[in-house]
């Protein structure tokens, strides 16, 4: 169902309440409700819900958060032209657009209400938009025959006459989302080079629940999603229907799961990247699964680097993977396939014009596992050049669905629940004006509505002053990425951490679900957990704890106090301390996490030229949990490390993609922070003092599916990338661990992955365009 969170129709079948599934709530509920009250012709509750978003630090009071298109003029009829209408709404309110490379300032979600809309040039998209349709009925963007523009939406514009210049800077395009939209490009001539979506983007960006329909003629150059650069990124649960093309893009990397692409030329057609993860794909009548360029052989002639793809059908189609160059060792890039299923698809593998390198069948084939680059094995730095069967990933049967496929779960957007099951937090004493002191407002909220209501942080930033507990049962939607912020006495002694957001206490169990909420810290915070997660799923509701769509965002943005002017790059000052850790995974926790981007500000977002700036976060993610753990995600620029796993169990992780602090070695790593064992720290020596992207400890089952760790700086300067030696090691798996490793890419990195601290796999072997990229490296 379009946009149904699967726990509402898991709670609605089996008619059940949401109290039962959180163990020590503690919480008076007026009155537990069950899940899915509203009538079916009822709107969507984020339509009628009183709107009180404000965006804390816009020095306009009268600024609005959400706009209902219907507000700005739209008709929805299917027949008036709505484009003007729909762009008055995005742009109302001097957004950060055209001449704004970034903003904090100017959040804004453009609603659609259910209908068809007709468009005859693009929807360009502000910096910090939310477009989202109704959850319920789906509206339609309709282009009409005589559209002109690049795409129906175009998240990144081209200037006219600007020699290719473009609204923002690619690979810093953040904080973007697309939900619950039919983009329908019938109407446009057949031979139109129409596109639904150009979606070029970066991190804290998702896609979902989207439909873009495009003709089936012959001769159809209709493309459903075009993207040429950045660096993403996550998107999911989006089908693509007809056309030339259903997706055709290049980034450095990306995660996606649940793509359909039906009835199209080409499926997927990927131009370059570093590395991209699919999981879960469906393509059906096509004459082409995946087209690939490959054979780049430097920066300059960057082809497509690695495709991992796993759980994937492909049906009725000339040939499933299609590169354009044969492969000599990792000339033709990596390439890792799990899980896939054929029915009536002749190649399996091929390339353009030459040789058939894996056979299909007119029949149906089943490929295990099958991997084509270099392999290696132990502790031997060797490659071996294969193509053909690798060993495969193990799944616990915790991450794993009832079809043997990795569980994915989609963001809840709790369709079906009613208005009265909804309770806001600025109704309930809650300010948001990112000074007042919020804590016991929003702890008096959860410890009365957990597990009854749906709690809703209209749009705003909330300071808090001490650890805010978000028991098990909760489920919390923001608004436009609603801001929790941290700050006080209490989160500045680093030899005294202390939780600001503890999700469920120790060894509870329970629902908990957190949507479109951003974490972040007033400086100084070096004592700051931002995030210490102790819930478990339920024992039969899969992904039952998890966050979606929600970010950690340490400086960088008004308000932090972390900014350029106290925090210029280059800076080492103790009042730029950010946090002590990003995110704590305790014992007993399970975790879904998609979309999860942990990020300590290398640039200020809300400055007119994105400045440089240095601030300091200790450490990433530490994760201790048993498991299952699912991340889909990434972590940059923490001083010790972006993952940790200690005594750990049943983590998939996949796309991880991390960067190294820009100002190492200065100082090196672990400064300005100090070695913590009661948090199993990393050890680190003159060799490198530099963080690492990944350390393991004493770990099992873990599966990274597709990776991207790269170092791209020494103290600010980019010298190093010439001689791959801004930093020496970068992953680190200890002798006792059982970890499997898939398409890792490295940049600047001379070793790739490291066993107790000794390099094993030198990126010599495996250069393959800007990066450096391996196909597998298994224990055995």
């Amino acid at each position: 169902m379009f946009g149904q969170s699967r726990l509402s129709l898991l709670f609605a079948s089996i008619g059940v309440l949401l109290v039962p599934f959180a163990s020590g709530l503690g919480s008076s509920c007026p009155s537990a409700s069950t899940v899915g009250l509203a009538a079916p012709d009822d709107p969507y509750w984020m339509q009628t819900i009183k709107h009180q978003g404000t965006s804390a630090f816009n020095p306009e009071a009268s600024y609005q958060v959400f706009r209902n298109v219907k507000d700005f003029g739209a008709k929805g009829d299917g027949v008036t032209d709505d484009t003007d209408a729909i762009n008055a709404a995005m742009s109302e309110g001097d957004r950060c657009g055209q001449g704004c490379e970034s903003s904090t300032l100017t959040p804004a979600i453009v609603y659609f209400p259910p209908g068809k809309y007709v468009v005859s040039s693009a929807i360009n998209t502000y910096y910090y938009t939310q477009m989202i349709g109704d959850a319920k009925r789906p509206p339609t963007l309709l282009a009409s025959p005589d559209f002109s523009g690049l795409a129906v939406i175009d998240a990144d514009p081209y200037i006219p006459g600007g020699a290719g210049a473009q609204w923002f800077i690619n690979q810093d395009n953040f904080y973007r989302s697309v939900r619950n939209i039919i983009i329908d490009l019938r109407q446009m001539p057949v031979t139109a080079p129409a596109i639904g979506l150009h979606w070029q983007v970066s991190q804290s960006t998702s896609l979902m629940n989207v439909i873009v329909e495009m003709s089936q003629e012959n001769g159809t150059q209709h493309q459903g999603l075009f993207m040429e650069n950045g660096s993403g990124g996550f998107m999911g649960d989006i089908t693509f229907n007809g056309g030339k093309t259903g997706i055709s893009v290049g980034n450095q990397q990306f995660t996606v799961r649940n793509l359909t692409v039906n009835n199209a030329v080409v499926a997927v057609a990927a131009a370059w990247s570093w590395g991209w993860t699919y999981q879960g794909v469906s393509i059906n009548n096509c004459q082409v699964g995946f087209s690939l360029t490959t054979g780049g052989t430097t920066s300059a002639t960057q082809s497509v680097g690695s495709e991992a793809i796993i759980d994937a059908t492909v049906m009725n189609t000339g040939v499933f993977i299609s590169t354009s160059k044969p492969s000599n060792g990792t000339l033709a890039g990596s390439l890792v396939l799990n899980n896939i299923m054929l029915h009536n698809v002749p190649v399996a593998v091929g390339v353009q014009a030459g040789e058939v390198v894996l056979h299909g069948s007119k029949d149906s084939t089943w490929i295990d596992s099958w991997g084509q680059g270099n392999v290696y094995v132990g502790t031997s730095g060797q490659p071996q050049f294969t193509q053909g069967p690798i060993t495969p990933p193990q799944k616990p049967w915790n991450v794993i669905d009832s079809t043997g496929k990795i569980f994915g779960k989609s963001h809840p957007q709790y369709a079906d629940y009613a208005l009265e099951q909804i309770v806001s937090v600025k109704s309930h004493g809650a300010v948001g004006d990112g000074v007042t002191d919020d804590t016991e407002a929003l702890q008096k909220i959860f410890d009365q509505y957990a597990g009854c209501k749906l709690i809703f942080f209209d749009a705003g930033t909330y300071y808090i002053t001490d650890t805010l507990v978000i028991p098990a049962g909760s489920q919390v939607a923001g608004e436009a990425w609603s801001v929790i912020l941290g700050g006080g006495p209490k989160f500045q002694d680093e030899a005294n951490p202390r939780v600001m957001v503890r999700a469920g206490e120790r060894y509870s169990t329970g629902i908990l679900e957190i949507n479109d909420i951003i974490f972040s810290t007033v400086g100084p915070a070096p004592g700051a957990i931002i995030i210490e997660w102790n819930v478990h799923e339920p024992w039969d509701v899969q992904g039952g704890a998890g966050m979606w769509d929600s970010y950690i965002r340490l400086g960088g943005a008004a308000g932090t106090n972390l900014q350029i002017s106290q925090c210029p790059a280059g800076t080492l000052s103790s009042e730029c301390k950010a946090a002590f850790m990003g995110m704590h995974l305790t014992s007993g926790s399970s975790a879904y996490l998609e979309g999860t981007w942990i990020w300590t500000a290398d640039h200020d977002l809300d400055t007119p030229e994105s400045d440089q700036i240095s601030i300091f976060t200790g450490r990433g993610i530490l994760s201790e949990s048993l498991g299952p753990v699912w991340m889909i995600g990434t972590a940059e620029h923490a001083a010790l490390y972006q993952y940790n796993l200690h005594n750990a169990q049943n983590h998939w992780i996949g796309f991880a993609q991390t960067e190294t602090p820009y100002y190492q070695p200065v100082p090196g790593a672990p400064a300005p922070y100090s070695i913590d064992k009661a948090y199993f720290d990393p050890e680190f020596d003159s060799s490198n003092a530099m963080a690492w992207a990944l350390y393991v400890q004493t770990s099992w089952d873990i599966t990274l599916f597709g990776a991207g760790f790269y170092s791209f700086f020494q103290n600010y300067t980019q010298d190093c990338l010439a001689t791959f030696s801004c930093q020496s090691q970068i992953l680190n798996i200890d002798k006792d661990s059982t970890i499997q490793v898939y398409s890792l890419s490295t940049v600047g990195t001379t070793y790739q992955l490291s066993l107790s601290h000794n390099g094993i796999i030198d990126e010599s072997n495996n250069r393959d365009g800007f990066q450096e990229t391996l196909t597998s490296w298994t224990r055995w």
